[in-house]
Protein backbone atom coordinates (compact mmCIF):
# COMPACT_ATOMS: atom_id res chain seq x y z
CA UNK A 1 0.00 0.00 0.00
CA UNK A 2 3.27 2.11 -0.38
CA UNK A 3 2.07 6.05 -1.08
CA UNK A 4 -1.70 4.60 -1.47
CA UNK A 5 -4.22 6.77 0.79
CA UNK A 6 -6.42 4.30 1.89
CA UNK A 7 -10.03 3.80 3.60
CA UNK A 8 -10.56 1.59 6.88
CA UNK A 9 -7.47 -0.19 5.75
CA UNK A 10 -8.42 -0.70 2.24
CA UNK A 11 -5.56 1.25 -0.08
CA UNK A 12 -7.80 2.88 -3.00
CA UNK A 13 -6.84 4.45 -6.08
CA UNK A 14 -8.17 7.65 -6.40
CA UNK A 15 -8.48 8.49 -10.42
CA UNK A 16 -10.42 9.59 -12.48
CA UNK A 17 -12.23 6.77 -15.19
CA UNK A 18 -10.09 7.72 -17.89
CA UNK A 19 -7.29 7.25 -16.14
CA UNK A 20 -8.09 4.31 -14.57
CA UNK A 21 -8.85 2.82 -17.84
CA UNK A 22 -5.02 4.19 -19.53
CA UNK A 23 -3.55 2.32 -15.86
CA UNK A 24 -5.54 -0.55 -17.44
CA UNK A 25 -3.77 -0.22 -20.86
CA UNK A 26 -1.17 -0.11 -19.17
CA UNK A 27 -1.24 -3.50 -17.97
CA UNK A 28 -1.92 -4.94 -21.03
CA UNK A 29 1.11 -3.45 -22.17
CA UNK A 30 3.65 -4.46 -19.80
CA UNK A 31 2.41 -7.29 -19.06
CA UNK A 32 4.17 -10.19 -16.45
CA UNK A 33 4.28 -13.13 -18.26
CA UNK A 34 4.34 -14.71 -15.10
CA UNK A 35 1.33 -13.61 -13.66
CA UNK A 36 -1.95 -11.22 -14.04
CA UNK A 37 -2.58 -7.55 -12.58
CA UNK A 38 -5.83 -8.24 -10.49
CA UNK A 39 -8.92 -4.84 -10.45
CA UNK A 40 -10.80 -4.91 -7.62
CA UNK A 41 -13.96 -2.12 -7.45
CA UNK A 42 -14.35 -1.26 -3.64
CA UNK A 43 -18.01 -0.85 -2.13
CA UNK A 44 -18.41 0.12 0.90
CA UNK A 45 -19.91 -3.70 1.85
CA UNK A 46 -16.57 -4.87 1.05
CA UNK A 47 -14.87 -2.81 2.47
CA UNK A 48 -16.68 -2.87 6.04
CA UNK A 49 -15.81 -7.02 5.70
CA UNK A 50 -12.11 -6.88 5.01
CA UNK A 51 -12.03 -4.41 8.18
CA UNK A 52 -12.88 -7.25 10.32
CA UNK A 53 -11.16 -9.25 7.81
CA UNK A 54 -7.57 -9.44 7.63
CA UNK A 55 -6.88 -11.60 4.98
CA UNK A 56 -9.60 -10.20 2.68
CA UNK A 57 -7.98 -6.55 3.55
CA UNK A 58 -4.65 -8.20 2.60
CA UNK A 59 -6.03 -9.18 -0.64
CA UNK A 60 -7.49 -5.81 -1.45
CA UNK A 61 -3.98 -4.31 -0.64
CA UNK A 62 -2.23 -6.77 -2.66
CA UNK A 63 -4.24 -5.98 -6.22
CA UNK A 64 -2.74 -3.58 -8.36
CA UNK A 65 -5.60 -1.31 -9.02
CA UNK A 66 -8.68 -0.60 -6.48
CA UNK A 67 -11.11 1.68 -8.05
CA UNK A 68 -13.90 3.74 -5.87
CA UNK A 69 -16.87 1.67 -7.05
CA UNK A 70 -19.92 2.78 -4.72
CA UNK A 71 -20.92 6.47 -3.56
CA UNK A 72 -20.19 4.53 0.13
CA UNK A 73 -16.73 4.48 -0.79
CA UNK A 74 -15.99 7.79 -2.82
CA UNK A 75 -18.21 9.57 0.56
CA UNK A 76 -16.16 7.65 3.14
CA UNK A 77 -12.69 9.03 1.14
CA UNK A 78 -13.50 12.27 0.86
CA UNK A 79 -14.79 12.77 4.62
CA UNK A 80 -11.21 10.71 5.41
CA UNK A 81 -9.78 13.78 3.07
CA UNK A 82 -8.99 11.74 0.19
CA UNK A 83 -9.75 13.75 -3.48
CA UNK A 84 -11.66 11.44 -4.72
CA UNK A 85 -12.78 12.46 -8.81
CA UNK A 86 -15.47 9.99 -9.27
CA UNK A 87 -16.80 6.50 -8.85
CA UNK A 88 -15.07 4.41 -11.37
CA UNK A 89 -17.88 1.48 -11.45
CA UNK A 90 -16.95 -1.85 -12.36
CA UNK A 91 -19.86 -2.13 -15.33
CA UNK A 92 -18.69 1.34 -16.64
CA UNK A 93 -15.20 0.01 -16.23
CA UNK A 94 -16.20 -2.82 -18.19
CA UNK A 95 -17.89 -1.97 -20.83
CA UNK A 96 -15.16 1.25 -21.19
CA UNK A 97 -12.79 -1.96 -21.33
CA UNK A 98 -14.55 -2.99 -23.97
CA UNK A 99 -14.89 -0.31 -25.94
CA UNK A 100 -10.75 0.10 -26.20
CA UNK A 101 -10.74 -3.43 -26.64
CA UNK A 102 -12.66 -3.28 -30.00
CA UNK A 103 -10.30 -0.67 -31.14
CA UNK A 104 -7.05 -2.30 -29.82
CA UNK A 105 -7.42 -5.90 -30.47
CA UNK A 106 -7.50 -7.31 -27.16
CA UNK A 107 -9.21 -10.63 -26.07
CA UNK A 108 -11.98 -10.61 -23.52
CA UNK A 109 -13.10 -13.63 -21.59
CA UNK A 110 -16.63 -13.55 -19.64
CA UNK A 111 -16.75 -16.17 -16.52
CA UNK A 112 -19.63 -15.88 -14.18
CA UNK A 113 -24.00 -15.64 -13.79
CA UNK A 114 -26.42 -18.37 -14.84
CA UNK A 115 -25.59 -20.64 -17.66
CA UNK A 116 -26.19 -18.58 -20.80
CA UNK A 117 -26.25 -15.46 -19.85
CA UNK A 118 -22.04 -15.19 -20.28
CA UNK A 119 -23.18 -16.04 -24.02
CA UNK A 120 -25.73 -13.11 -24.13
CA UNK A 121 -23.32 -10.62 -22.76
CA UNK A 122 -20.74 -11.44 -24.90
CA UNK A 123 -23.12 -11.02 -28.13
CA UNK A 124 -24.49 -7.92 -26.29
CA UNK A 125 -20.95 -6.17 -26.04
CA UNK A 126 -20.15 -7.83 -29.78
CA UNK A 127 -23.51 -5.58 -30.99
CA UNK A 128 -22.26 -2.59 -29.29
CA UNK A 129 -18.60 -2.55 -29.98
CA UNK A 130 -18.13 -3.77 -33.01
CA UNK A 131 -14.58 -5.91 -33.55
CA UNK A 132 -14.26 -6.93 -30.28
CA UNK A 133 -12.93 -10.42 -29.42
CA UNK A 134 -14.64 -12.67 -26.91
CA UNK A 135 -11.89 -15.62 -26.52
CA UNK A 136 -14.43 -17.32 -24.55
CA UNK A 137 -17.28 -18.02 -21.88
CA UNK A 138 -18.34 -19.78 -18.72
CA UNK A 139 -21.09 -19.95 -16.43
CA UNK A 140 -20.44 -19.16 -13.02
CA UNK A 141 -22.37 -22.18 -11.67
CA UNK A 142 -19.62 -24.40 -11.60
CA UNK A 143 -18.38 -26.75 -8.94
CA UNK A 144 -14.84 -26.78 -7.47
CA UNK A 145 -13.69 -30.43 -9.87
CA UNK A 146 -14.32 -27.96 -12.38
CA UNK A 147 -12.08 -25.37 -11.51
CA UNK A 148 -8.84 -26.20 -13.80
CA UNK A 149 -10.81 -27.37 -16.65
CA UNK A 150 -11.94 -23.30 -16.54
CA UNK A 151 -8.44 -22.22 -15.79
CA UNK A 152 -7.15 -24.44 -18.85
CA UNK A 153 -9.64 -22.82 -20.97
CA UNK A 154 -8.65 -19.16 -20.51
CA UNK A 155 -4.90 -20.35 -20.40
CA UNK A 156 -5.82 -21.57 -23.96
CA UNK A 157 -7.80 -18.91 -25.38
CA UNK A 158 -5.52 -16.17 -24.02
CA UNK A 159 -7.56 -12.95 -23.57
CA UNK A 160 -5.69 -10.06 -22.80
CA UNK A 161 -9.04 -9.50 -20.15
CA UNK A 162 -10.71 -11.65 -17.68
CA UNK A 163 -14.16 -10.43 -16.27
CA UNK A 164 -15.39 -12.57 -13.36
CA UNK A 165 -18.60 -11.91 -12.01
CA UNK A 166 -19.08 -14.59 -9.33
CA UNK A 167 -19.98 -11.45 -6.73
CA UNK A 168 -17.52 -9.99 -3.97
CA UNK A 169 -15.66 -11.16 -2.42
CA UNK A 170 -15.97 -14.48 -3.96
CA UNK A 171 -14.57 -13.20 -7.58
CA UNK A 172 -11.47 -11.55 -5.64
CA UNK A 173 -10.90 -15.00 -4.09
CA UNK A 174 -10.48 -16.49 -7.30
CA UNK A 175 -8.77 -14.16 -9.26
CA UNK A 176 -6.40 -14.19 -6.13
CA UNK A 177 -5.89 -18.18 -5.93
CA UNK A 178 -5.72 -18.65 -9.77
CA UNK A 179 -4.62 -15.92 -11.39
CA UNK A 180 -0.78 -17.03 -11.45
CA UNK A 181 -1.76 -19.74 -13.42
CA UNK A 182 -4.36 -18.22 -15.78
CA UNK A 183 -1.38 -15.43 -16.97
CA UNK A 184 -4.08 -12.71 -17.85
CA UNK A 185 -2.79 -9.50 -18.26
CA UNK A 186 -6.00 -8.01 -16.17
CA UNK A 187 -8.07 -9.79 -14.25
CA UNK A 188 -11.26 -7.76 -13.10
CA UNK A 189 -14.21 -8.77 -10.33
CA UNK A 190 -17.57 -7.50 -11.99
CA UNK A 191 -20.07 -8.89 -9.84
CA UNK A 192 -23.67 -8.55 -11.71
CA UNK A 193 -22.55 -6.97 -14.90
CA UNK A 194 -23.11 -9.81 -16.80
CA UNK A 195 -26.64 -9.81 -15.61
CA UNK A 196 -27.39 -6.40 -16.89
CA UNK A 197 -25.76 -5.99 -19.90
CA UNK A 198 -27.11 -9.75 -21.27
CA UNK A 199 -30.27 -8.07 -20.14
CA UNK A 200 -31.38 -10.27 -17.69
CA UNK A 201 -31.56 -7.54 -15.08
CA UNK A 202 -32.15 -3.54 -15.44
CA UNK A 203 -29.66 -0.87 -13.96
CA UNK A 204 -30.47 2.07 -12.40
CA UNK A 205 -31.98 4.43 -14.96
CA UNK A 206 -29.48 7.84 -15.79
CA UNK A 207 -31.44 9.92 -13.53
CA UNK A 208 -30.71 7.85 -10.44
CA UNK A 209 -27.01 7.10 -11.37
CA UNK A 210 -26.35 10.59 -11.75
CA UNK A 211 -27.55 11.34 -8.83
CA UNK A 212 -25.63 8.69 -7.03
CA UNK A 213 -29.11 7.15 -5.59
CA UNK A 214 -27.90 3.66 -7.81
CA UNK A 215 -28.01 1.70 -4.62
CA UNK A 216 -31.80 2.62 -3.73
CA UNK A 217 -33.08 1.67 -7.18
CA UNK A 218 -31.27 -1.95 -6.83
CA UNK A 219 -32.73 -2.05 -3.20
CA UNK A 220 -36.39 -1.38 -4.48
CA UNK A 221 -36.20 -3.75 -7.39
CA UNK A 222 -33.99 -6.24 -5.93
CA UNK A 223 -35.56 -6.53 -1.88
CA UNK A 224 -33.70 -9.60 -0.84
CA UNK A 225 -30.49 -6.78 -0.93
CA UNK A 226 -31.47 -4.96 2.55
CA UNK A 227 -29.61 -7.38 4.55
CA UNK A 228 -26.29 -5.94 2.56
CA UNK A 229 -27.85 -2.68 2.58
CA UNK A 230 -27.70 -2.87 6.50
CA UNK A 231 -24.36 -2.77 6.29
CA UNK A 232 -24.24 0.71 5.23
CA UNK A 233 -25.21 3.24 8.37
CA UNK A 234 -22.15 0.51 10.18
CA UNK A 235 -19.87 1.56 7.57
CA UNK A 236 -20.34 5.46 8.12
CA UNK A 237 -19.75 4.70 11.65
CA UNK A 238 -16.68 3.38 11.51
CA UNK A 239 -15.83 6.19 9.07
CA UNK A 240 -17.03 8.82 11.29
CA UNK A 241 -14.41 7.27 14.11
CA UNK A 242 -11.68 6.80 12.11
CA UNK A 243 -12.05 10.60 11.10
CA UNK A 244 -11.49 11.74 14.37
CA UNK A 245 -9.17 9.17 15.75
CA UNK A 246 -7.25 9.10 13.03
CA UNK A 247 -6.68 6.52 10.00
CA UNK A 248 -7.93 2.64 9.97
Amino acid sequence: MHNHPSVLGCRIDPLSMAEALDRVESFIEQADPNGSSHIITLNAEIAYQAYYDPALRDLINRAALVTPDGIGIVWGARQLGIDVPERVTGIDLMERICQRASSRGWKIYLLGAEPGIAEEAGRKLQQKYPGLLVAGVHHGYFQPDEEQEIVADIQKTAPQVLFVGLGAPRQEWWIDQHKDQLKVPVCIGVGGSLDVISGHKQRAPGWAIKLNLEWLYRLITEPSRIKRQLVLPLFVGLIIKSRFRGPA
